[in-house]
């Protein structure tokens, strides 16, 4: 029964549709009652035996309930008494400059029964007390004077509707618009609900919350419709190339009001971002146009636009790394190297600085955008140009006479170098913008011992490395191994040219005996490279030089050879001595002299100018000079030759001559031994 009474009925007046609550009249609620009671009762006689104390239980339940319903009927009468109500937009909006139908509906209790039923439009307040403007007002027709001739009432107040119609809007009437019941006497009542009107001049466009590039999205234009004497045509500006429009014409809303609505349907790309598009509100007959407009908030992923080609920087410089991303939102910029993460942010463009690059920062450098709708990423490679490092080989290499040798010579520079291998500078082995040599000897021999450089070099600079390469050999005893006297004293004279360092011993074979370089009273060993000099020195053996055989021996084989002596000569001289030389030599000088005077002598006698006397003059010939004499000896020699002549005419001096020749050239000589004092035959020379 109670969820009878509360269940509503639904009454639609001839322009809105609104709920209210009527209760029951007392037919339909009797008609109600005799179900009720018959399942009472059989739920009574279940609970109540009908013999017995239950029988008396069972009458004086029924004589309650019979007494109980006249009192309850009256409490559902009572609460039907004092209904007031009003129903109209809690909102409502019309254009500057046409006009507004405010819908309107209320109610009062239906004992009243009033004869002729007034009412009263206030605005911006519901209380008369505070003498709000009268917008209009039935019983007289006075209004304020910001609506006259602009307010009218389109409803029948006899019929509870009390529509108004405003004409001639402008913004000052925007505002509260409250209705006040007028059914005559105390039965005046002025209803709390009201109305607010919003004067506009631009359609309401709306766009959806969210537009993602490449997905379809609807975008309407949206005019209050509610003046029953203008209506809008609507049309779209700046839509071209987003889609064609759809009018879907007139719309009730959920309070009553009217709206124009129309469509547009397009797909949008990253280029309608920002986009302006606008719509158009027209009244025929009429020279009112409103115009509204919307920017697009297109979301799309990220596109980088701007990032840097392959950069080449030389090492130590400053290198900068820009990459720039289109997108909305802005994007998450991230530059990485090999999976690391360099720097981060939210723009639309960032920077890498690198200061002071190394080699060890060449490499591939990746740009990556990214925000809620996708991601793009690009890579940007960094060329570090540095000179080569210093190159390295593969040790110093030892090798035995007739391996073969290969020698590996690396390095590391941008742009790769131009790598030699260089041997008492000669060019050995190159290559051109490798990092890798390879230097291959099929057959090494003692030659190739020694010193190699590697050479690596650009435009950046260059750099060298040196390395050895040993070959080990049997001996080698050199052609200049001797042996020497010099006086009482013989020097033998053994090179050997080895690898590894040999041992030698000198062999007297006349005298059985062998002196090695252990020795060091007798030998004398110096090494100088691959070259071992070793001296022997035997004292006492000018008469009678002995044999010497030297013997040079290592791990890989041995070498003999007897030692040569210099010549003959040289061993006479080394018996003479430096006393004997300077004996020859003033013996030498002697000769000289008495050869001159001889020839001098000689001249004289066979000269035709030459006469007897007492006096007789002498004559020397200006053609007659010592070979090899000064030619200051030359001028005095004239000099005096014609002193002479001029002292024909004095008295000459006296001149006594005596002079002797001696032939030298006959004189037999002895063996390669004989002394120089031996050989020496000299003449005296004096002058009286």
């Amino acid at each position: 029964m109670r969820a009878a009474l509360r269940q509503p009925q639904l009454i639609v007046g001839p322009e809105i549709g609104w709920l209210r609550l009527r209760p029951l009249s007392p037919c339909t609620f009797l008609s109600l009652v005799p179900g009720w009671l018959t399942d009472s009762f059989k739920w009574d006689q279940k609970t109540f035996p009908t013999q017995g104390d239950g029988a008396v239980a069972h009458s004086l339940y029924k004589m309650i309930f019979l007494t109980a319903l006249p009192l309850f009927w009256i409490m559902i009468s009572a609460s039907r008494g004092g209904h007031w109500g009003a129903w109209m937009p809690s909102s409502i909006s019309a254009f500057e400059g046409t006009c507004v139908s405010i819908p309107c509906r209320f109610d009062f209790p239906d004992e009243l029964r009033p004869a002729v039923v007034h009412g009263v439009w206030y605005f911006n307040s519901p209380y008369p007390k505070n003498y709000p403007p009268v917008v209009f007002k039935s019983r007289t027709q006075v209004v304020h004077e910001s609506f006259q001739g602009r307010s009218r009432l389109l409803g029948d107040l006899g019929l509870r509707n009390c529509t108004l119609l405003l004409s001639n809007l402008s913004p000052e009437l925007g505002g509260k618009y409250y209705f006040r019941g007028d059914l005559g006497g105390y039965n005046q009542y002025t209803f709390s609900e009201h109305s607010v009107l919003d004067i506009i001049n631009t359609p309401n466009i709306v766009v959806p919350p969210e537009v993602v590039a490449g997905t379809e999205v609807e975008v309407s234009c949206m005019v209050p419709d509610n003046c029953p004497e203008l209506h809008p045509e609507l049309s779209w500006l700046g839509h071209d190339g987003l889609g064609e429009p759809t009018v879907l014409g007139r719309l009730r809303e959920d309070e009553g009001t009217w709206v124009q609505v129309s469509l547009l349907h397009f797909v949008p790309t990253r280029e309608a971002n920002g986009h302006r598009l606008g719509c158009q509100a027209s009244f025929p007959n009429t020279t009112l146009q409103f115009e509204g407009y919307a920017s697009l908030d297109v979301k799309y992923p990220p596109v980088i636009v701007d990032v840097n080609s392959s950069v080449e920087a030389i090492e130590g410089s400053h290198v900068s790394l820009l990459c720039g991303a289109d997108s909305n939102p802005p994007p998450l910029l991230t530059w990485m190297r090999d999976g690391t993460v360099l720097r981060e942010a939210v723009a639309e463009s960032l920077s890498l600085e690198l200061e002071e690059v190394t080699p060890a920062e060449d490499g591939v450098y990746a740009c990556l955008a990214e925000n809620a709708y996708g991601q793009d990423n690009r890579t940007v490679g960094l060329s570090v140009m540095y000179a080569p490092w210093k190159p390295t080989v593969n040790g110093t290499v030892v090798a035995v006479e007739g391996e073969t040798v290969s020698i590996l010579c690396s390095t590391q520079s941008n742009p790769d170098p131009i790598l030699t291998i260089f041997k008492e500078k000669q060019i050995l082995a190159t290559v051109i913008y490798e990092n890798e040599l390879q230097l291959e000897l099929p057959a090494v021999t003692p030659e190739d011992d020694g010193e190699y450089w590697c050479v690596a070099e650009n435009q950046y600079g260059q750099r060298a490395t040196a390395f050895n390469l040993s070959v080990e050999f049997a001996p080698v005893i050199l052609l200049e191994s001797h042996c020497a006297a010099a006086r009482d004293t013989v020097q033998c004279l053994c090179v050997v040219k080895s690898n590894p360092e040999p041992t030698v011993a000198f062999e007297l074979p006349s005298r059985n005996v062998t002196v090695n370089e252990t020795e060091r009273e007798f030998v004398y060993s110096e090494r100088s490279g691959l070259l071992l000099t070793s001296i022997l020195t035997l004292r006492g053996q000018a008469q009678a030089p002995p044999r010497v055989i030297c013997t040079s021996s290592n791990l890989y084989g041995t070498k003999s050879l007897e030692l040569p002596f210099q010549g003959a000569h040289r061993l006479m001289w080394a018996k003479i001595g430096p006393v004997g030389a300077v004996v020859a030599f003033a013996i030498l000088i002697a000769i000289v002299c008495y050869i001159t005077q001889t020839r001098r002598k000689k001249n004289v006698t066979e000269s035709p100018s030459f006469s007897a006397g007492d006096n007789p003059p002498v004559l020397f010939s200006s053609d007659f000079r010592i070979s090899g004499a000064p030619e200051k000896y030359e001028s005095e020699r004239r000099l005096g030759s014609e002193r002479r002549l001029l002292g024909l005419r004095g008295e000459p001096p006296e001149l006594d001559l005596s002079y002797s020749h001696s032939d030298l050239g006959k004189r037999p000589t002895k063996d390669s031994y004989t002394l120089t004092e031996e050989l020496a035959e000299y003449a005296e020379i004096r002058v009286k």
